[in-house]
């Protein structure tokens, strides 16, 4: 969410972001926010002078009592109480008005920065670096699910029988492969000076308001019935909801933060739950990358998210290419985002497994976390994310690139001490 006063002053600028972001039946917002700013400031200043006066004629009424004025004081009275119904009246124009204002601001667009490239959609994304070598092996790797079957490690027919499309049973070295690459992630990220965190699973609607758009909430948080109670689609949610309504002392900053949980996604307007496959699911688990920091430090921080994940992938012998993301690819809190894709041998293709993103001070303002700072004044952190890893997407990547011509998968050193030191899965069958 934007600040008023910045929407108020620089009306074209929003108007050309907007444009930019190609979302064009959002420019009439911003004449309507200013009109109903202005309506909601006169209200405000009217108000104030109806209560000085209101004050001024009440001491008043306390004078003409003592002197014997009775008529005047039941006049002062009368004026006072006309004061509170005209002041009755604009308190509920104001609030209604705010209400109003604010309902737009939180559609509003963030201003992207001004390196994002302008496009669309998702196919004007841009490459930016490969690491690793792509390769594509002599001989035919398997669809996924096809590897996880021959290691007698994944059960998807259960799992629609319990549960429909969309979620699955891991089971064997591949469910113990799943869970030793979130712990060999965790271990990651506290080596990179991150505190590890295990959050809260489900969150209030306050939270999910405050940490996403209305269309990405409306698309993919489940809401618990009868309780303002969401899963959580992330723990970035949770993570950084964690600080809604504080005041942070400036020397706090930054917070590095890395936290596990599972997620859970409707996946509403996605292109298609799997039936067979585990790329599009309702629920996985992930190891999330969260920072709060200084306003100046968000771009050193972003570069250093997405560095992270790169690095991750290629411990684990996987190639990786990142793609910067588009204006029209950007969710509207979004100020830059960058996605990592793994590389697969089967589709000869890279795919998303991760994406970084710096949300600029649009959360922060929209939770209410501060900074404290006596000199300047108190202001809005910046909050960024990123996913470390989060199978079992990852392990798509994970199979392919590490699969072999006799159909056993190797496992790199980093992994080998998560799996009790073996070094290759061996089909069953």
């Amino acid at each position: 969410m934007l600040d008023i006063k910045f929407v108020r002053q620089n009306p074209e600028i929003v108007k050309e972001n907007i444009k930019k972001k190609f979302q064009d039946e959002k420019l009439p917002l911003v004449d309507e926010v200013i009109e109903l700013d202005e309506k909601v400031r006169a209200a405000k200043n009217r108000g104030d002078e109806l209560r000085k006066i209101r004050n001024d004629v009440s001491r008043e009424i306390g004078t003409f009592m003592k002197a014997g004025e009775k008529d005047k004081a039941e006049e002062a009275k009368k004026k006072v109480a006309e004061i509170a119904d005209e002041l009755g009246a604009l308190e509920k124009q104001e609030e209604e008005c705010q209400a109003e204002l604010l309902k737009r601001m939180m559609v509003i667009p963030n201003i992207i920065d001004p390196s994002v490239p302008i496009g669309p959609d998702d196919s004007h994304n841009v490459e930016i670096e490969k690491f690793g070598e792509p390769v594509v092996p002599p001989y035919e790797v398997p669809y996924h699910t096809d590897i996880m079957e021959s290691l007698a490690g994944i059960d998807i027919d259960s799992a629609r029988r319990t549960s429909g499309n969309g979620f699955y049973y891991l089971k064997g070295d591949i469910a113990r492969l799943h869970s030793s690459i979130l712990s060999y992630a965790r271990d990651f990220m506290i080596g990179k000076g991150f505190t590890y965190f295990i959050p809260p699973f489900m969150i209030h609607g306050d939270v999910v308001k405050g940490v996403m758009s209305f269309a990405e909430m409306e698309n993919m948080m489940y809401k618990i019935e009868g309780e303002d109670l969401y899963l959580i689609g992330t723990s970035e949610h949770s993570m950084v909801g964690r600080y809604i309504g504080q005041l942070l002392d400036k020397e706090e900053l930054p917070q590095t933060l890395t936290s596990y949980s599972p997620c859970f996604r409707k996946e509403v307007g996605a292109h298609g739950i799997e039936e067979r496959g585990v790329y599009r699911i309702h629920q996985f688990e992930k190891q999330e990358m969260v920072v709060i920091c200084e306003p100046e430090d968000s771009p050193m921080w972003f570069d250093k998210l997405w560095q992270n994940t790169v690095e991750f992938f290629r411990t684990l012998d996987i190639p990786v290419r990142t793609l910067e993301c588009c204006s029209g690819d950007l969710a509207g809190l979004k100020v830059k985002s960058l996605d990592v894709e793994a590389w697969s041998p089967r589709q000869q293709k890279y795919f998303e497994v991760g994406s970084c993103s710096n949300l600029g001070d649009a959360q922060a303002r929209r939770l209410s976390i501060r900074v404290r700072d006596k000199e300047k004044g108190n202001y809005f952190p910046h909050t960024l994310n990123n996913t470390c890893v989060a199978p079992p997407r990852m392990l798509i990547a994970f199979l392919e690139n590490n699969l072999q011509e006799d159909g056993s998968v190797n496992i790199p050193a980093a992994l080998r001490p998560y799996m009790g030191g073996q070094e290759k899965l061996v089909p069953k069958k």
